[in-house]
């Protein structure tokens, strides 16, 4: 009991404390034109861009709620704050102009560390507004972008405005569009063609007041014959209040490029995660996905590629855990556009303590794209006789020259797994610990090892309570 509560304890220290940051600028709860015209004001935003803003606020209004997928309707949207910067200068690139108790939160995250160590660059979101934004010398020197969606669209604007809202237009989706209307903070990355960033970039994205929406954006293009490997990091204090989290991710891999993007969420599970991620691949480029998704309420999210143009391909790895009171409804979807593409997509959900973990997706095949192969595979793992599994796989082939397959397999912890290994000494929770890492090393074995691990820490803390 003792080394239970000293790994929640831990957990609190690092993820589930929140500092007392002073508001400088923040919009009232509520949703309507005069948010926007408060935002685009702050931002002192073109005409243009704040045209784009009311257009998304019209589509968001205009579209009715999912009826699908996890229940959305106690979403109570005029109990949102919208905008809230706490942070008088934006951005900074040396990380002593980052206010104090910002910087000491991202400190206890180890997000400096880690810049240090293992990464090319961080981006590091507070609330509203990213608060440090920093690449190393060497990649910027040629010509390697990472910079916050404000520097984007005044610095670089030719090439950010040639792709956003390309990718994932207003009118997609409702939460598309809520996005479009108040999107804030988030990163823009241009990779040059022939450069390969050896280590990764990572955003880090903080939720830390009550009742507040942060809709990031993000925008990467990887030009031909280039490659990068992008990870972002949620996390947010438990409050009695709901948040919202409405992201929008947008990819460009040109000819020949390869973009690997991975996300470990470990929301609160006071949060409602709704994010659209949409990736574009073009002649002979490869995208991946490798999502994670633990805590928060409730979280829909389908990470997506359109694969353009022959020779392109998709990896698609999709891994959730549903605790009490959670519905994690995830999974992939590959669109093909052209012939002799590939795509795979595996998705892996482990439920316990009523927990629900849905697999949702989508392969599609567009007429006269022969040559076309595709796997998809879903595997479930209920830890409980409370929690449950669905699956809801759709296909869409329209040319007859394509192989496709799909295996689905739901599964529960047998007696003799956990007999075996209790004999070896183990407790029962931590065989079933051990169970279930075994079960996700698929994805652990995708990560950098620093991020392996961590994962298998929050795993591990999600397993307490399993037993009894």
């Amino acid at each position: 009991m003792m080394e239970q509560l000293s790994i929640r304890e831990d957990y609190k220290t690092k993820y589930g404390f929140n500092e007392d940051v002073q508001t400088i600028f923040s919009t009232n709860k509520g949703i309507n034109e005069e948010v926007i015209n408060k935002i685009s004001s702050r931002k002192k935003e073109s005409q243009w861009l704040k045209e784009f803003r009311l257009k998304a606020l019209k589509a968001f209004f205009s579209k009715s709620m999912p009826q699908w997928g996890a229940d959305l309707n106690r979403i109570n949207f005029d109990d949102i704050i919208y905008y809230l910067d706490p942070l008088s200068k934006k951005s900074a690139s040396n990380w002593k102009d980052v206010p104090e108790k910002i910087k000491n939160t991202f400190e206890r995250l180890g997000i400096p560390e880690a810049e240090r160590k293992f990464l090319s660059g961080v981006g590091a979101q507070f609330d509203s507004e990213m608060a440090y934004h920093k690449i190393r010398e060497d990649l910027e020197k040629q010509g390697v972008i990472f910079v916050d969606p404000d520097m984007g669209l005044s610095k670089y604007k030719n090439i950010f405005r040639k792709w956003f809202g390309k990718i994932v237009p207003i009118l997609d989706n409702k939460f598309a569009a809520l996005n479009s209307a108040f999107f804030s903070g988030g990163s823009f990355i241009y990779v040059p063609p022939n450069i390969k960033v050896a280590l990764p970039l990572q955003a880090y994205f903080r939720i830390n007041s009550e009742s507040v929406g942060q809709f990031e954006r993000t925008l990467i293009i990887v030009d031909k014959n280039a490659e990068l490997t992008y990870i972002e990091g949620c996390t947010a204090p438990s409050y009695s209040k709901d948040s919202l989290h409405s992201a929008v991710v947008e990819l460009v891999a040109l000819e020949g490029a390869k973009l690997r993007y991975i996300t470990l969420q470990n929301w609160s599970d006071n949060v409602y995660n709704l994010v659209t991620k949409r990736a574009f691949a073009y002649k002979n480029a490869r995208v991946e996905w490798i999502d994670a998704n633990l805590g928060a309420k409730v979280t829909m999210k389908y990470p997506s590629v359109y694969m353009m143009e022959p020779g392109a391909s998709a990896d698609i790895l999709s891994i959730a855990y549903a605790g009490k009171n959670q519905h994690q409804d995830t999974g992939g979807k590959a669109v093909h556009y052209a012939p002799n593409t590939t795509s795979r997509i595996i998705s892996k959900s482990v439920s316990k303590d009523g927990g629900r973990g849905s697999y949702r997706g989508l392969v599609e095949v567009r007429k006269g794209c022969t040559g076309v192969k595709s796997t998809v595979r879903c595997d479930a793992l209920l830890l409980d006789e409370l929690s449950r599994s669905d699956t809801y796989p759709t296909m869409k082939i329209e040319e007859e020259d394509a192989t496709i397959s799909h295996e689905a397999y739901v599964g529960k912890i047998g007696e003799e797994q956990l007999f075996y290994l209790m004999s070896k000494g183990l407790t029962e929770q931590e065989a079933m610990a051990m169970i279930v890492l075994g079960f996700v090393s698929e994805f652990t074995k995708t990560l950098p090892m620093e991020y392996a691990i961590e994962f298998n820490k929050l795993i591990e803390l999600n397993m307490e309570g399993a037993v009894g």
